[in-house]
Formats: C-alpha cells, structure tokens, sequence
C-alpha cells in the first residue's frame, strides 16, 4: 500500500528536501505540494492524500486554520505538523486544532519517513519531553466543576498516563503485560470518555486538567 503524502510550506527548498526524503521510500509518494493552507486545501480536495506534512507560519492561511478545516472534511487526513523549534506556540494551537503530532525540521531522514507512517497507521507522534515543555508554556489547569479524567477506570487512568509519557500501544502493552488489542479497547473508551478524536488530543486534556503534569 502507497502512503499518499500533501507537503505544505512557503519555503520550495524545505518542500524539496522533503520530497526527495519520502520518494525514497516504495511505500511513500509525494502526490502534491502548496506553499499555503489555501493552496493545501486545493490540493487535497483534487487529490486526496493520507497524510499532510505542514508548516504552521506561512501566509495566507496558516497551518493552524488549514489544520482545523482539513479535519472538517469528509475523509480528513492525517496532519503532521513540521517547525523549526520545540517550544513553537503555533505547534501548540495546531494540535489542538487536530493535527495529531509534530515534526521538527531538524530530524533525520529516517524520522521523517517514521512520522509519515506512524500516523497513517492513526498512532500519534508524541515525542515526552518536547510535547511537555509545548504544553507547559500554553496549557493552564482547567478550572471546572468535574475534571474529565475522572471518569476513567484506574486502569484507563494508568493507560493515559503512558499514552502522554509517548508511549505506543506495544509499548504500553509491555509495560502493564496486557494484550495490545486490549490497550487498543482502554484508548478507545479513553477517547470516548474524554471526548476527543485521537491520543494528541487526550493527552492535551490529561496536561490541561491537571491529570499529568506537564513539567
């Protein structure tokens, strides 16, 4: 199976080396590039792709609203934002606008290419320690009557928090010697309980009610 990939940047040079990363590869293709959020929208709908590589500073439109509008479509792809430094506030606004994980445009060859996939397999791209310091300069504890985490079970309890220590299903499985179809069935109840579409988003929650500490 191809995995179908949408570059976004204002900058050709970026989009070129990363066009040059992903054809590398027998299972990615490049299926077109937009040097705007506008642009990207155009793309996506005249070819669908399954994941979009985007920046989040550009004109026009941003990678922030291109993100938000990108998961109102019917068969929304996968968004994977790229920037340049860790503590971004863009990257932050982005994830909660629905991208489902971050790229900085500094990582190997061999990341990149990880990022891609790993999202098209609808895993998030958490990376522990520059998602807490994202997290720990934007989020505040919510101030609400009843904190959302504590509808889940001990068991969905311990799951979220190596979901936000960016660990995968196999992972967490290892971890708490559990099946990984059966981590898979404790995300699905977390997501559901929590009300949010994906481990990006759940993780957000668990910093912004104060379930796990960012710092």
């Amino acid at each position: 199976m191809t995995i179908r990939v949408l570059l976004v940047d204002d900058e050709p040079l970026v989009r070129g080396g990363l066009r040059a990363i992903l054809e590398a590869e027998d299972d990615l293709t490049v299926v077109a590039e937009a040097g705007d959020g506008a642009e990207a929208l155009t793309q996506a709908r005249r070819t669908p792709p399954d994941v979009v590589l985007m920046d989040v500073r550009m004109p026009h439109v941003d990678g922030i609203a291109a993100t938000r509008l990108f998961t109102e479509m019917d068969a929304p792809p996968r968004v994977v934002v790229v920037t340049t430094f860790e503590n971004d506030d863009y990257v932050y606004d982005a994830l909660v606008a629905g991208a489902q994980g971050f790229l900085l445009k500094r990582e190997a060859p061999d990341h990149v290419v990880h990022a891609v996939r790993t999202v098209h397999r609808s895993d998030s791209l958490l990376f522990p320690a520059a998602t807490r310091a994202l997290v720990a300069g934007r989020a505040q504890p919510r101030k609400v009557s009843a904190d959302p985490t504590a509808r889940l079970t001990e068991r969905e309890q311990e799951v979220l928090r190596l979901v936000a220590a960016g660990m995968s299903n196999a992972e967490i499985a290892g971890h708490l010697f559990l099946g990984v179809e059966t981590v898979k069935s404790h995300v699905r109840s977390i997501l559901a309980k929590l009300g949010v579409r994906d481990r990006v988003q759940a993780v957000i929650v668990s910093y912004e009610s104060g379930f796990v500490s960012p710092r």
